[in-house]
Order: structure tokens, then C-alpha cells, then sequence
């Protein structure tokens, strides 16, 4: 299921970007990294993905402020945005779904490897709507 997989992760922490990179490569995902909103942006008006994890606490434009510009442009009509986080609370997963995301994964509480099968999960359920 990894093979073909496509998947943005924006956040401008390095440590986090390299730990998720190598984690994800590991189980057969094409990673594209942005280290800030702005980036990501620019990524995806030419390029498509499958996935994109989007971090919400960044400098100049934060995620729910990506998120929005996604939607309202249609950027990624096709991808499963999910955010990923340290920011848990109620009102900041509700922001986060109400503005789009598929899911909320909030850092601190999942390991690289949940995220990875958590990824899973959403393709895999992506997968079979489609063919039903």
C-alpha cells in the first residue's frame, strides 16, 4: 500500500522533518518535506499528494492558516490532510477538523510507527470507498 504513496509533511522543526523522513521511507512512502506554510503552498500549486501532514504551530503561517488556503484554493482536493501537532487541546482539534483535516494526531501521544499505520489507515479506507 506504501508504493506510489505520495506524502507532504510540513513542519519547521528539523529533528522532527529528519525523524519522519527516514521513518517513512523505511515503509516505502515518496516524502516531500516543507520546513514552513509558505512552502508547502508553493509545493502544492505543482505538485499533488496523497497525504499531507501539516504541523500547526509555525512562524508566518501557521497550519490552520495553510489549511485554509488549501481549501480555498482547491490545492489538494484529492488528499488526506492530517494534522500533526503538539497543540491538544479540545478547541484546537476541533479548529483543525472543522477547517478540513481528515484527522488530528497529536505529537506527543503517537510514535513515528503509529503515524506511519495511522497513514495506513486512511489510504486503506480511502481504498476501499473507492471501490465500493
Amino acid at each position: 500500500m506504501a508504493e506510489g504513496v505520495n506524502i507532504l509533511l510540513v513542519d519547521d522543526d528539523e529533528f522532527l522533518l529528519d525523524m519522519y523522513s527516514v521513518k517513512f521511507r523505511e515503509a516505502g512512502f515518496a516524502l516531500d518535506v516543507a520546513s514552513s506554510g509558505k512552502d508547502a503552498l508553493e509545493k502544492l500549486k505543482s505538485n499533488t499528494y496523497d497525504v499531507i501532514l501539516l504541523d500547526i504551530v509555525m512562524p508566518v503561517m501557521d497550519g490552520l492558516e495553510v489549511l485554509s488556503e488549501i481549501k480555498k484554493n482547491k490545492l489538494a482536493p484529492e488528499s488526506i490532510v492530517i494534522v500533526l501537532s503538539n497543540l491538544g487541546q479540545k478547541d484546537d482539534i476541533e479548529r483543525g477538523m472543522q477547517g478540513g483535516a481528515h484527522d488530528y494526531i497529536i505529537k506527543a501521544h503517537f510514535t513515528p510507527h503509529e503515524v506511519v499505520e495511522k497513514i495506513r489507515y486512511h489510504l486503506e479506507r480511502r481504498s476501499s470507498k473507492a471501490r465500493s
